[in-house]
């Protein structure tokens, strides 16, 4: 159990404990890209993403919702901030409420030891070198072209092209099939989607400062909300591996 602990709105510390899963989980805020050095002298580009206390709201049981998982609730509300609903919910953790909540769904046989309502999620389930996968909404770049949006090569520049140098072209035939067909690519809304990187290294974890520290960049905005969890795909080659021991 990590020794660290986090402190609500009256003052009080909360107790922190990692999640009992292969993956964990954690959610932090995007605070900005900077570059460290390694060892070897090496400078290396990360993303800084800030722990915030990752407040446990609800734990969901087999016998009471059919399914196990943590819910927890991360940038807690002032009271006045928050409404009626809010703070009801939030009550039992010792807090008005949170700008942000989410679930972290755990396996039948994950053990719920020490998951209780209050208490804040630890970053102790990772280290440096771990592979994690992010998952954040990436940043919003309003309705754009197919050029920008797909990729397109544009039309003639020349040779009599009049106004059609970045238009996409046709977008179905004539009579037969006499109408567009679905997920032709037009211009439209771009980004502002949840998008997942897989495979990030860990540089640093910094469970002091409640810092964490990625190679390369991360979806989304300046204080956006970041979803860390152990890569998918490294923990099922673990487990393969594990297997194959057998």
């Amino acid at each position: 159990m990590a020794e660290q602990a986090a402190a609500n709105s009256e003052g009080t510390k909360r107790e922190a404990v990692a999640l009992s899963t292969p993956r964990g989980g954690i959610v932090g805020v995007k605070a900005g890209m900077t570059q460290v050095f390694s060892e070897a002298g090496d400078s290396l580009p990360v993303t800084v993403i800030d722990l915030r206390p990752n407040v446990i709201t609800q734990v969901r049981t087999m016998e009471k919702d059919g399914y196990q998982g943590v819910q927890i609730g991360v940038l807690e509300k002032k009271q006045k901030a928050a409404n009626k609903a809010e703070q009801g919910h939030a009550k039992a953790a010792g807090a008005a409420g949170f700008y942000y909540s989410q679930e972290f769904r755990l396996a039948s046989n994950d053990k719920l030891d020490g998951l209780t309502v209050g208490k804040v999620l630890s970053a102790e389930f990772l280290k440096p070198g771990d592979l994690v996968d992010l998952q954040a909404v990436s940043k919003g770049k309003g309705y754009q072209g197919v050029i920008k949006r797909h990729h397109f090569a544009g039309g003639f520049k020349s040779h009599g092209a009049s106004v059609t140098h970045r238009h996409g072209g046709s977008i179905g035939n004539r009579a037969d099939p006499g109408k567009c067909w679905k997920n032709v690519k037009m211009a439209g809304q771009m980004g502002h989607l949840l998008t997942t990187v897989q495979n990030v290294k860990v540089v640093k974890v910094d469970l002091e400062n409640q810092l964490l520290l990625v190679m390369g960049s991360v979806p989304g905005p300046k204080s956006g909300i970041v979803t860390v969890r152990k890569a998918i795909k490294s923990v099922a080659r673990a487990a393969n591996k594990a297997k194959s021991k057998v």
